[in-house]
């Protein structure tokens, strides 16, 4: 990866849906160029998809957690059945791995705290893998997800 490649990923992080001509401009590259590139970046992987970021509050989603989850058992079979429910669980934004007490980090949307109150009670916790949950409600996020550091 050169820094041409980095540049395109910089600017395709502040606006995906930016044209092969206005990357070739910013890039100093054909617009044919410019497209090969991101292509190329493309099928190598290191751009996944290209989505629009929505703001969860215009849409009625009112309340973001974070959600720890201790699991009782770290049986394959049940961590993959936890990890399946995750998946069809629209509420749950984004799963990840962690060390320390927690095994889990979700991230969910909710449209209010009796829908959170919902997940926590008739999803989670009645889950035989899951021992505990703990609920950390977002106040206010003063620094929105920002593109990688390329």
């Amino acid at each position: 990866m050169d820094p041409t490649d980095r540049a395109l990923l910089q600017a395709l992080q502040r606006d995906a849906t930016q044209s092969s001509e206005t990357l070739g401009r910013i890039l100093n590259l054909s617009a044919s160029q410019a497209s090969r590139r991101r292509a190329r970046l493309e099928r190598e992987g290191v751009i996944r998809a290209t989505v629009a970021r929505l703001d969860g509050p215009s849409l009625g989603l009112q309340v973001q957690a974070f959600v720890q989850v201790q699991m009782a058992s770290h049986a394959p079979k049940e961590a993959r059945a936890f990890l399946q429910r995750m998946e069809a669980e629209p509420r749950v934004t984004s799963v990840w791995t962690l060390t320390g007490e927690a095994d889990y980090l979700l991230r969910v949307w909710c449209t209010d705290l009796a829908q959170l109150n919902d997940l926590v009670h008739r999803v989670l916790l009645p889950h035989s893998a899951v021992a505990r949950v703990q609920s950390q409600i977002v106040m206010d996020q003063p620094k929105r997800d920002s593109p990688l550091p390329v």
